[in-house]
C-alpha cells in the first residue's frame, strides 16, 4: 500500500516566499492589480490630506486603510513595491518645501527614501496576511503594531532619523490628540492605524460580499477606537502665569541666502524689541517677564562681535526682561558651528557674556553636517547648487535646554528637534515648566511652518506643558496645553506676540512612560512577523493524507 502525501494549501495568494499559492476566496484574496495600483495612489493621497495645510485629521485612517487592503494577499514585492508607491505619492507633496532653494534631486532623493519605509511597511502587512486571515481578528491589531514599529525605525535610522511625517502629526485637531498625553506619539499613531485596520477589515468583509454585521461592527470600533479622546482627562499646567513675548523680526527676503542677510535680521528682531519696549512703556502691552526670539534672530556670533552683543543689549534693556536669543555660534574649532539659544539677561555688564545657553542636541544631517563628509561630500555638492551651505558642520549639544529665564524655567527645543520624543521628553524631565520652540522658517514655506506647528500642539499635550513656536518668518504662536493655538502669526511678515502661559510642574503617564509604549508595541509587531513566519513554514510541511489509500 502506498500512503499518497499532500501539501497543505496555502491560505492567501502567496507561498512562504511570496510565490503563488492556492488561489483564495473571500477577505484574504489580493485585488486585481489595476485596482491594487489605484488604492495604493489613493492611500497616499489620503495620507497627505490629513496633514497642514489640508488638515482634514479623518483621512488618514482611511489611508492607512486603503494600503492594507491593497497589499493584503499580495506577493511580497508587490507588497513592498504597493507600499513604495503610497509612500511616494505621499511624502513628495508633503515633503515638497525641502525643494524651494536647493533644487529637485534632494526632495526627491529624500522623497524616495522615506517612501521606502512604507514599502516595507507594505511588504510586512503582505507577509502577515496568511495568519491574519486565518485569524481574522490579528488584522487589524496588525496594522497598528506594524505601522508603529515602522515610524520606530523611520524615526531612528539612518542618521538618527526624519520623524516628519508621522501619523501622530496629522492629528492636532482629532480626538485623538488626547492619546498624547498618555503615550506620546506612538499612541497616537497605533490608534489611528488601529481604526485604519478596523475600516480595513471592515471593507474587505464589504468586498468579499461577507457579512455586513461585522463589517459594520468594526467600522463603530474604529469610531470609538477615534472618540476615545474625548472621555480622558487632560493634564493642566497647575503654576502661576508668567507673561511671554515671542519677537518675529521676519527677514528681508525668503531663501537660502538669509544668512547673507545676518545683519538685517538681527536689526529686525532688535527694532521690533524696542517697538515693543514702547508699546509697554505707553500702556499698550502687558510687561514681559521673559521675551523669545527665533532661530537664527542673530547669525553673528555674539560672543565674538561686539557690535551683535551691543545690539542684543540695548534691545534687552529696553524691554527690561531677559531674552530668548537663537544664535549661530563660531567654533568649538575651525570648520565648526554651534546651533544655540542664549539667555540675554537685561542686566548683563557690557563686555560680559551670557552664563546660560542651550545647544542644539539634534543637528539635522545634509543640512547642518555632513554625515561621513569625505565620501558624501562630493555626492552632495554633485546633487545640490548650494555646495558652499556645506562646508560648515554644527556640533551637537549634550544636555537638555533647561534656562532659567526670570520665574521661569523655560525648555529650548530648536527646530526640528520638536519632531523627536526624546529631546522633548529630556527637556521636561530635567525641571522645564514652560516648552519654547525656537525655529527658522525662511528657507521653507507655510506648509512646512504648520506642520510643525501641529508637531508643537502636540507635545504640549503630551507633556501637560503651555509651549510657544518662535519663527523668523512665521507661523509663531503660543500652544495651552490642551493642543489650542493662540495669536498664531502669518508667514512671511514681522510679528510681536504677548499672551500669559502657566507654568507646569507636574508629568503626565506619557512623560513617565517615555519610550516604552513605543516598545513595547515594536515588541509586539516583531513577535507578530515571527509567528507570521512559523505558520507560512508550518504549511509548506509535508501532510499525511488520512483519506483512502491508493493499493499498488
Amino acid at each position: 500500500m502506498v500512503t499518497v502525501q499532500t501539501l497543505a494549501p496555502a491560505d492567501g495568494a502567496t507561498g512562504p516566499d511570496g510565490a503563488p499559492g492556492s488561489v483564495p476566496t473571500g477577505a484574504g484574496a489580493p485585488l486585481r492589480l489595476p485596482v491594487a495600483l489605484a488604492l495604493a495612489v489613493a492611500a497616499g493621497l489620503a495620507l497627505l490630506a490629513a496633514f497642514p495645510l489640508y488638515g482634514l485629521w479623518w483621512t488618514a485612517p482611511i489611508g492607512v486603510a486603503l494600503l492594507a487592503v491593497a497589499v493584503r494577499g499580495r506577493r511580497l514585492r508587490a507588497g513592498f513595491g504597493l507600499g513604495l508607491l503610497a509612500g511616494a505619492v505621499f511624502f513628495g507633496p508633503l515633503l515638497a518645501w525641502t525643494n524651494l532653494h536647493v533644487g529637485y534631486a534632494p526632495w526627491i532623493l529624500l522623497t524616495l527614501f522615506q517612501a521606502t519605509y512604507l514599502g516595507l511597511l507594505g511588504l510586512a502587512l503582505a507577509w502577515i496576511s496568511p495568519l491574519a486571515r486565518r485569524r481574522p481578528w490579528l488584522w487589524p491589531a496588525g496594522i497598528a503594531l506594524l505601522w508603529v514599529a515602522q515610524e520606530a525605525l523611520r524615526d531612528r535610522a539612518p542618521f538618527g532619523g526624519f520623524p516628519w511625517g508621522r501619523l501622530a502629526f496629522s492629528q492636532a485637531d482629532a480626538p485623538t490628540l488626547a492619546l498624547a498625553g498618555y503615550g506620546g506619539a506612538p499612541l497616537v499613531t497605533f490608534a489611528v492605524a488601529a481604526a485604519g485596520g478596523l475600516l480595513a477589515y471592515a471593507l474587505g468583509e464589504l468586498i468579499a460580499a461577507r457579512a455586513w454585521t461585522r463589517a459594520a461592527a468594526a467600522t463603530a470600533g474604529a469610531l470609538a477606537v477615534t472618540l476615545l479622546g474625548l472621555i480622558l482627562p487632560a493634564t493642566t499646567p497647575d503654576g502661576p502665569s508668567v507673561t511671554v513675548a515671542v519677537v518675529q523680526g521676519n527677514v528681508p527676503r525668503l531663501g537660502l541666502d538669509f544668512n547673507a542677510q545676518r545683519q538685517a535680521v538681527l536689526n529686525n528682531h532688535v527694532a521690533a524689541t524696542m517697538k515693543l519696549a514702547e508699546q509697554v512703556r505707553a500702556g499698550q502691552a502687558k510687561q514681559p517677564d521673559l521675551v523669545v526670539w527665533p532661530e537664527n534672530a542673530s547669525d553673528i556670533d555674539p560672543l565674538r562681535n561686539p557690535s551683535a552683543a551691543d545690539a542684543i543689549n540695548t534691545a534687552a534693556r529696553a524691554i527690561n526682561a531677559p531674552i530668548l536669543v537663537g544664535a549661530v555660534l563660531s567654533g568649538p574649532e575651525q570648520g565648526q558651528s554651534r546651533n544655540a539659544g542664549l539667555v540675554w539677561p537685561a542686566d548683563l555688564a557690557p563686555g560680559a557674556q551670557p552664563a546660560q545657553m542651550y545647544l542644539k542636541q539634534h543637528p539635522v544631517p545634509f543640512a547642518e553636517y555632513l554625515p561621513l563628509r569625505p565620501i558624501v561630500e562630493p555626492i552632495a555638492q554633485a546633487v545640490t547648487n548650494q555646495a558652499k551651505l556645506l562646508r560648515t558642520d554644527f556640533v551637537a549639544g549634550t544636555a537638555p535646554g533647561v534656562l532659567t529665564m526670570g520665574p521661569a524655567k523655560v525648555g529650548d527645543v530648536i527646530c526640528f528637534e520638536v519632531a523627536y520624543d526624546d529631546v522633548v521628553r529630556d527637556t521636561v524631565l530635567a525641571g522645564a515648566q514652560l516648552l519654547a520652540v525656537q525655529t527658522n522658517n525662511a528657507t521653507f514655506d507655510e506648509s512646512e511652518a504648520m506642520q510643525q506647528m501641529a508637531m508643537v500642539r502636540l507635545r504640549a499635550v503630551e507633556h501637560g506643558r503651555d509651549s510657544l513656536m518662535a519663527s523668523t518668518v512665521g507661523v509663531s504662536g503660543f500652544v495651552t496645553a490642551d493642543g489650542n493655538v493662540h495669536d498664531a502669526s502669518g508667514f512671511n511678515t514681522d510679528a510681536i506676540l504677548v499672551r500669559d502661559l502657566h507654568l507646569g510642574s507636574g508629568t503626565t503617564p506619557a512623560t513617565n512612560a517615555g519610550p516604552w509604549p513605543e516598545y513595547l508595541l515594536t515588541l509586539a509587531a516583531l513577535a507578530l512577523l515571527i509567528a507570521a513566519g512559523v505558520a507560512r513554514r508550518r504549511r509548506t510541511a509535508p501532510v499525511e493524507d488520512t483519506g483512502q489509500a491508493v493499493s499498488a
